[in-house]
């Protein structure tokens, strides 16, 4: 299996975001997460609305800031280290809380409209 990023096609900003992955030279397949069986995946459809989903090519899924940096990790070396820097212990905590306030605030953003907006239930934060 190729590595996979979902995105939100129903929002602009995620839909913006998605397509900087091609020129990043990410190593993933970029698809909706609507035109995809999430339950034959294994992914959370809750939890998709709200974090961003990749597949990892062993079938492991990540969310949300994990997901960036596991796609950053199929870049060019200065994105691996980005994505390795994400998720090193002491910044993790903080990437997830500016992933979460991306990720609430994204009808805001650039591409962002209204409909962009995500429930206002919490995310999880854990990928267990």
């Amino acid at each position: 299996m190729r590595p996979t990023l979902l995105y939100d096609a129903d929002c602009g900003f995620c839909t913006r975001a998605a397509a900087k992955a091609p020129g990043l030279r990410l190593e993933v397949e970029v698809t909706a997460l609507q035109s995809v069986d999430l339950a034959a995946l294994g992914v959370s459809a809750e939890r998709a609305v709200t974090e961003m989903p990749f597949l990892r090519a062993d079938g492991s899924i990540v969310y949300g800031h994990r997901a960036i940096a596991a796609a950053l990790g199929t870049g060019p070396a200065p994105l691996r280290v980005l994505g390795r820097i994400i998720t090193a212990p002491g910044v993790e905590p903080v990437a997830d809380l500016v992933y979460g306030w991306v990720a609430r605030h994204r009808q805001q953003l650039p591409g962002g409209t209204p409909a962009c907006a995500i429930p206002t239930t919490e995310r999880s934060g854990s990928d267990d």
